[in-house]
């Protein structure tokens, strides 16, 4: 690949748009949750709780109702993982990590339409995907008028 003065322009602007997403208020306020929440032992127990649960979880739904213990199973995984969202720290780290990504899907849309209003930009999000009427991913099949 021949690289031009436009690449390394390209390149140096990119780079400039890394610096200021990193030095941004959401990324910053990102990496505080995340401290908080690798130093709060608590949290950090329950997470190790919900791994294990998990676990045995995935197992039981080999075998679905039939499995001895799924009644028992699936009843601790829908306890643990409340327990899991309602803890203060990993609740304002899921809200710090939504922020950082909403921060990054606008960048991705704003990029994407820079250079094609056509342009496809994966996002995950319904809110910046378009092109069908149902926000995208329905599974309908096209039965609410989307194009899926």
């Amino acid at each position: 690949m021949l690289t031009t003065m436009r690449t390394v322009e390209l390149l140096d602007e990119s780079d400039h748009v890394a610096n200021m997403v990193l030095q941004s208020d959401v990324a910053e306020n990102y990496r505080q949750c995340l401290y908080r929440l690798n130093k709060d032992s608590h949290a950090q127990a329950l997470i190790a709780e919900f791994v294990k649960i998990k676990e045995q979880y995935e197992d039981v739904q080999r075998f679905g109702k039939y499995h001895p213990d799924y009644k028992t199973i699936t009843r601790q995984v829908r306890d643990v993982k409340r327990e899991v969202d309602l803890h203060a720290t990993i609740a304002a780290f899921k809200k710090a990590e939504n922020e950082l990504q909403k921060l990054l899907d606008e960048i991705s849309v704003i990029l994407g339409q820079a250079v094609s209003e056509h342009v496809k930009v994966p996002t995950g999000n319904p809110f910046f995907d378009t092109g069908s009427s149902c926000g995208g991913g329905c599974g309908s099949g096209g039965s609410c008028g989307c194009s899926a």
